[in-house]
Formats: C-alpha cells, structure tokens, sequence
C-alpha cells in the first residue's frame, strides 16, 4: 500500500478525492518537456515538435518511450536519459500551482480524504508534494510501480478508491489528461477535468468528463455539492 503517514478509513458519508499529480496539482510542463528535448536529441540525435514530445504525457514513462523507438535497447537509453536529466532540474523548478494548497486546505476542511494517482514514479511524486509543501494533505500516494496497470486502465483509480476505503462511486478522479480521464470513467468515479493542466480544453472534454474547471478553486464547491448529493 502506498500510505503517506497514516491510512484513511472512510465513514460511509464521506467523498473521496483522488488527484492526478503533473499538470493537476504542480506545474511541471517545463520540466517534462525539457527533459524530453535532451533526451531524444542526445540518444536518437533528433529534434521534434514539442506536440509529439508531449502527446502522451499522463501515461509512464516507458510507455511513453515506445513512441520513439521499437527496439529495446534504445528505449531503455531513453528512459534513462530522461530520468538522468529530469533528476537534476526537477526540484528546482518544480511548483504547485496556484490556490492548489487553498483547495486543499478547503477539502480537507470537509472532511474529504484524499490522495495520488500518479504516472511519475511514486518516490519522485512524494518528493514534488513535500518540495511544494503539500505532502501532508494526502493519505497516499499510487505510482505506476505499486500497481499492476496503468491509466487509461482503470485499476490506478479503483486501487486509489480502495485505499481510501471508498467505493468509486463516492470519490471523484481531477485529472488533466485524457488518460486520466479514461481511467476515472473506467472505474465508475465522477471525472472532473483539470483544463489548467498541459492538455487542451477540446481533448479533455472528447473523453465526456462529469465536470470541466477552468481552475481548482473551483473544486472545493463542486465537492460540497456533490456531497450534498449523496
């Protein structure tokens, strides 16, 4: 199990919150694309549009790496170039953006337990939340290496519910990549897209999220309402 201090056990009246991590809670566009840049001009010595280096950005790392190369040998020179290089600037420019830490003082206020459901491998992702201050506000955090499967899967997100001891049914999945948001809907949880994150407004609302904000202020009103619902 992922925890982060202790565990949430949920009551039943509770509604869980579950975060994507990159581009939903801290602002690493910079970091991931420059890390992408060098390494696929230092390993396959090419330059591409920043769209392709991006287009797939919410899934692993080695998935996303075999977009690049089928051979095994070269995308495992990928991945490590990118971690190399992603190691050495990302706690400098890492940030959470802003009213992240508002919201979440807000949700925490209600009683929402919460946690992470991240493609970053889960000890670099528990680094960013300490770095931007808001580590404590989660119960866990869920990386690609403590879950079987991966988004768009569904699993991430049904493994986050049942660490919250909720059914999916009563948390809701904030996420800013389509993959986050096929994996929210996969798993039956109310889907709310991030629109401030790194994927265009059109893309999220192609995969019929429950809910679309222009800003996570916005979040803490939408989670009074829809626990007011239940």
């Amino acid at each position: 199990m992922a925890e982060m201090g202790s565990s949430v056990r949920s009551t039943g009246s509770s509604l869980g919150v579950l975060f994507d991590l990159d581009g939903t809670l801290i602002d690493t566009y910079d970091i991931i694309l420059a890390s992408f840049r060098h390494t696929v001009r230092t390993v396959l010595g090419r330059e591409l549009p920043d769209e392709v280096l991006m287009q797939k950005v919410g899934q692993p790392l080695v998935t996303q790496m075999w977009d690049f190369t089928d051979d095994q040998e070269i995308h495992d020179r990928l991945v490590d170039a990118y971690r190399a290089h992603n190691d050495i600037i990302h706690d400098e420019r890492v940030a959470a953006f802003p009213g992240v830490a508002n919201a979440l003082a807000q949700l925490a206020a209600m009683g929402c337990p919460m946690g992470v459901v991240t493609s970053k491998r889960s000890g670099l992702a528990r680094r960013a939340l300490a770095l931007t201050g808001i580590e404590s506000r989660f119960a866990f955090v869920l990386g690609p290496d403590e879950c079987a499967a991966h988004k768009p899967d569904p699993a991430p997100v049904l493994q986050g519910c049942a660490e919250l001891g909720l059914k999916p049914d009563c948390c809701v999945y904030v996420g800013d990549s389509p993959f986050d948001l096929q994996a929210g809907n996969g798993a039956g949880t109310t889907t709310v897209a991030a629109t401030w994150g790194m994927f265009p407004a059109d893309v999220l609302a192609a995969e019929h999220p429950d809910y679309v904000l222009g800003s996570i202020a916005e979040l803490p009103a939408l989670a009074a309402r829809l626990a007011e619902r239940r």
